[in-house]
């Protein structure tokens, strides 16, 4: 066995697609569950108060425990763990296709989340391993494109699968993916070199999950009051884990997270562009899906096929990202990604209404789209470039976490800035109309009741907005949305601006 990594020259593109694969389960998987799960809900009575947790139960588990699986690989092979998590997830969706219950279900994700653990921090680990220096953004190209195809034919695809057939067939699409990667990873990808000096940091990813879901669970409080214990106790609780993890990390020789890596700057700002990137398109779902539905009354098959439009252009696109990335450096690739990201929000706070035509929606979705598969190309070179020998696993693993605690921060954020917004205009249109704030916020709170009689539904029923005491509730909600787009919008272009500042101009080697 080497003792240090040797990438082959032999089946590139095997292995980039072997891996793409089982990175693009890690997305699909709960992508495709979270656009059916009203579906899911009506056919197995799912209480409100589990709803939440069972669309984000995979999610949830893979954000808490993604560094531990990269440790883990380093530990004990990359290609293992990888094999290890592609027949774990094949084995909780399969039985989760027979699921008798919610409780059942609900068990059988968060298994699947324990499987996609793996699937998340390893690809990228591998391919450092497995394709050479100068192949590698090109291969991360690859891997970005397969990825985004995947992502754009798969939720139309069960959408209407689902009507045909029913919801257990979503269960049955991960199956499917991670049995060929299994196969390709087998025949094609190398084994990674072990280290098995390493020991897991348990008490580091311990503190990393538990700041992790404080400041989620703090935020998502926040949109009943920012003073209730329920909101001001966990924002308090994550920086104080935070600061005990940092201190953990400086006395523990292997910690979760290396801090030695934080003091170069491409490092920190490739991090700061990973997290933007995944709050980004998170938080876009959610626009999609409340926007959509509110005020367009579009159905959710309608906004799955919002991602499908230019599919093949944007995989095209993040190829020569990656060829770029390869000639030159990051840098260029990582500023034009994210400024197309931010391009993206203020197409839509410009041009959001009631009365907004379908086809704007769709280049708001595809210049977002196209800016963060360019962005994470970028960002994953930068990051893998910073790897040590025996330490892939560990570092891509980071990198994962930023991503996974912006996607996890960007729905929470989202929400509550969509309802501070809603309520400042709605507040004002009560006021113009002469109605007093206590009947306003009755005919609100008429119109939110109506979520109870949707199972599954995480919107307004659009039929009531109409019998809201004469407030244009769906007005009121779009100029909530356009400020909201404009203060999110911000975010990418100041790490444009850090990536200016900061970011090597020419390829480092």
């Amino acid at each position: 066995m080497p003792s240090a990594e040797s990438p082959t020259t032999s089946t590139p593109l095997r292995i980039t697609l072997a891996l793409a694969l089982a990175f693009t389960v890690t997305v699909v998987d709960p992508l495709v569950l979270g656009l059916n799960l009203p579906e899911v809900n009506r056919a197995l009575h799912v209480p409100p108060q589990v709803v939440g947790l069972l669309g984000g139960a995979a999610t949830l588990v893979m954000a808490t425990s993604v560094l531990a699986a990269g440790r883990l690989g380093d530990s004990i092979g990359l290609k293992r763990l990888l094999m290890l998590g592609l027949v774990f997830v094949t084995v909780a969706d399969l039985l989760s296709v027979f699921s008798p219950g919610y409780g059942f279900l609900l068990a059988m994700r968060f298994l699947a989340g324990l499987g996609m653990t793996a699937l998340l921090a390893v690809p990228l680990a591998l391919l450092k391993v497995s394709v050479t220096p100068e192949k590698r953004p090109v291969a991360i190209g690859g891997l970005m494109a397969v990825d985004v195809i995947l992502c754009g034919v798969i939720p139309a695809f069960a959408g209407w699968a689902v009507t045909v057939v029913g919801w257990r067939f979503l269960f049955l699409i991960a199956p499917l993916l991670c049995l060929v990667s299994l196969w390709l990873t087998s025949r094609y990808v190398p084994e990674s070199p072990v280290q098995p000096g390493h020991r897991l940091d348990v008490v580091g990813v311990t503190l990393i999950g538990a700041t992790l879901l404080a400041l989620v669970v703090g935020l998502a409080a926040a949109q009943n009051g920012i003073l209730r214990p329920e909101t001001w106790v966990p924002l308090l609780i994550s920086p104080v884990l935070a600061a005990l993890f940092v201190l953990h990390a400086r006395r523990t020789p292997e910690p979760a997270v290396d801090l030695t890596l934080f003091r170069s700057a491409p490092f920190k700002v490739a991090l700061a562009a990973t997290l933007t990137l995944n709050f980004l398109i998170a938080g876009l779902g959610i626009v999609l899906g409340q926007f959509g539905s509110v005020v367009l009354s579009l159905s959710p098959e309608s906004v799955g096929l919002l991602y499908l439009p230019g599919t093949l252009l944007i995989a095209g696109t993040v190829i020569l990202a990656g060829s770029l990335i390869g000639k030159r450096s990051p840098r260029p690739v990582m500023i034009i990604g994210l400024v197309v990201m931010a391009a993206s929000g203020l197409l839509l706070a410009g041009t959001a209404g009631p009365a907004m035509a379908l086809w704007l929606l769709v280049p708001t979705t595809w210049l977002c789209n196209l800016g963060s598969v360019v962005t994470s190309a970028s960002v994953s070179e930068t990051v893998l470039s910073q790897a040590p020998p025996g330490h892939s696993g560990a570092v891509a693993s980071v990198q994962m976490a930023f991503a996974m605690t912006g996607a996890a921060l960007g729905p929470t954020v989202y929400v509550l800035l969509l309802n501070l917004f809603f309520q400042r205009q709605w507040l004002m249109d009560a006021k113009s109309r002469g109605l007093s704030v206590a009947r306003a916020g009755q005919a609100v709170d008429a119109v939110r009741s109506g979520l109870a009689q949707t199972p599954g539904s995480t919107v307004y029923d659009p039929n009531l907005l109409r019998q809201a005491s004469g407030l244009d509730l769906g007005l009121d909600f779009t100029n909530g949305l356009r400020l909201t787009m404009l203060i999110v919008s911000i975010l990418p272009l100041a790490v444009a601006v850090l990536a200016f500042l900061l970011m090597p101009r020419r390829k480092t080697t």
